[in-house]
This record gives structure tokens, sequence and C-alpha cells, in this order.
């Protein structure tokens, strides 16, 4: 079992996060994810400020994708990373979100597809290959080669982690991925996605294949304050989720219309109210350490094989890494 801890650099800044991720070191966390958002600082820099001030953390992007990165910015990127942390970089890549990339005039079509062909095109820039035309439809690319890099080390490659949730994208992590994290906190999600994705895994003769609880964690020694603070999230989540997700964990889909009825608005008082231990149950793992580690216990014992600390991590993040240490990890 290893560990990761997530941060989103929109409400913390660059030397917060930086801060954070050297005292996840210190509690002997092994992985750093940045999220990637085009409205919050951009993920890039923050990994070159976060790889130059720790020494064992592994990093890494999570996630991008290759409708706002190409494939060819994203492998250059990598290796500039990996040079900086001295082999410690990592790469999430998912087919993009939906819900956002309209927002920005990206309307993110046929994304698994997109998906598969940057994976390909980035490996083999990665591997020093001068890519010719390979026949593919997205990334076509006709000679291109990174000339003005340092090449990671030939037999660790990428370590490529694909964000999944759906089927398609689950069989395709277990296909050409290192490792998946797939956004979900309750061990009933990881029960349909780890078959598809060992199946996959199998039929390429797949070992060793990482697979990452990107949990939405909220920890406190005091249980109130700390599943008060995953309500919000929960509630972003369930709004999100499609009707039989939502009937997997026995919800009750009029109420979570309301909760999402009530988000659009802004009334957080009204979400606050309507949002319950259901809802937090279902979509995060929050409350005291012992309660946090017994959940976390669970997800071991469903097939997970990495478990990341994901926000809003608690009421103060800076108590809930040193717990998370303590009493978790």
């Amino acid at each position: 079992m290893t560990y990761g801890i997530e941060f989103v650099p929109g409400n913390v800044n660059v030397k917060q996060v930086v801060n954070f991720c050297k005292l996840a070191e210190s509690k002997d966390i092994d992985f750093a994810w940045i999220t990637n958002h085009y409205n919050n600082r951009h993920c890039y820099a923050v990994l070159a400020a976060v790889a130059q001030a720790t020494t064992t953390i592994k990093m890494g992007p999570g996630i991008m994708n290759s409708f706002t990165d190409t494939p060819a910015a994203m492998a250059s990127f990598f290796c500039t990373l990996n040079e900086i942390s001295d082999g410690r970089a990592t790469l999430g890549i998912g087919p993009g979100d939906l819900s956002t990339l309209p927002k920005i005039a990206i309307h993110g079509e046929k994304p698994v597809a997109h998906l598969e062909e940057a994976v390909i095109q980035i490996r083999k820039l990665c591997a020093g290959e001068q890519v010719g035309k390979a026949g593919l439809k997205y990334f076509d690319y006709d000679g291109a080669k990174l000339t003005g890099v340092t090449l990671p080390d030939k037999k660790k490659g990428v370590p490529i982690y694909i964000g999944a949730q759906g089927p398609k994208v689950l069989e395709l992590a277990g296909k050409i991925g290192d490792g998946a994290l797939i956004n979900a906190s309750n061990p009933k999600d990881f029960h349909v996605a780890i078959p598809i994705i060992k199946k996959a895994t199998e039929s390429v003769g797949k070992k060793n294949f990482d697979i990452g609880a990107y949990t939405a964690m909220s920890i406190d020694k005091s249980e109130k304050k700390a599943r008060n603070a995953a309500k919000i999230v929960a509630a972003f989540i369930a709004a999100g989720s499609p009707p039989e997700l939502l009937t997997r964990h026995g919800l009750d889909l009029d109420n979570v219309a309301k909760i999402k009825a009530a988000l659009g608005k802004f009334d957080f008082k009204s979400v606050g109210e309507l949002v319950g231990d259901k809802e937090i149950d279902a979509f995060t793992i929050a409350g005291t350490p012992e309660m946090v580690k017994a959940k976390c216990d669970d997800l071991t014992k469903a097939g997970v094989t990495q478990i990341i600390f994901g926000s809003p991590l608690g009421p103060d993040m800076t108590t809930s890494i040193r717990l998370l240490g303590k009493y978790v990890v």
C-alpha cells in the first residue's frame, strides 16, 4: 500500500502547496498530486516548485487531458519535471472534464480515443523516438521529437496514471496505463471498477498495476468538524453523479435533485441542511482518525493499492496532514 495526497492550487497558493508537500513528505506520504484546472494556478509551475523543495515524494498532475494540452507538450513537461525532481515525476492524464471544457470552447468529442492516442504519443516521445505519420487520427505527428530534454530512464519510462471512472476508461487504463486514479471513496465503487481493470490487465499480460482511490478526505479529532467540512464536497459529487451511481449507494434521488438545485443558486446554507450522513459516507471519508483508518482499511481489502487523500482534507489542512501521518500512513 502506498499513499498520496492531493492539493488544489486555487484555494491555497503556491508557497502553501509547497509547504504542505514538504509536511506530507515528512509523514511518509509517497505521492503528491496537483490538480489541473484552467481557472487555478497552473499545475506545471506548482509541480516544479514542489520538486525543488522536496527529496523523496513522487509528484505529478492529477490530472491533465489531451484537449487542453497536446501529447508533445505533456511529454516535454514530464521530462522537464523528471529532471528537476531527479526521477520522481509521474503523469496523471484522463479524458477531460466534460463539464469544464465547454467553458473554454472545447467540446471534448471522442474523449477515450483522444486519451488513448495521447498516451501512445507521450510514451514514444519520452522514449526518444521521432514520431512519424503513424496513422493516428488526433495526434498524427510528422517528425516530432524531443531534442532539448533529458529523457527518463528507459527501464522506468513514464509512469502514467489514467484518471478513470466509466467502464471504457477503466478498461483503457488497465491496457495502457501503469495505474488508475479512480475518483471514489467507497468500497462499493471499487467492487465494480477493479474487475474491469483486472480483466484488461490480464488481457495484455500486465502485472503490478497501481489502483488508486482518489478520495475526498476530511479528518479531525472532532467527528462533527470533520464531517461538516466534507458536506460541500459530498454535495458536488452527488450533484454530478449519474442515477445508477446514486442508486448504488442507496441515495434519495429527489433529495439529490434538491442539493443540485441549491448548488445552482449558490445556496450553501440549504446544501448543508440537505446533505446528510448517507451522502457523506457514499462520496467521502470523513471523521475521526479511528474512523478514517477503518475506512481506509476497507478500501485496501477491496483491492485498492494507493489511497490518495483528496480535498478538503479537513477543517485545518496542517492538522489533517499530521493526523493522516500519525494514524493512517
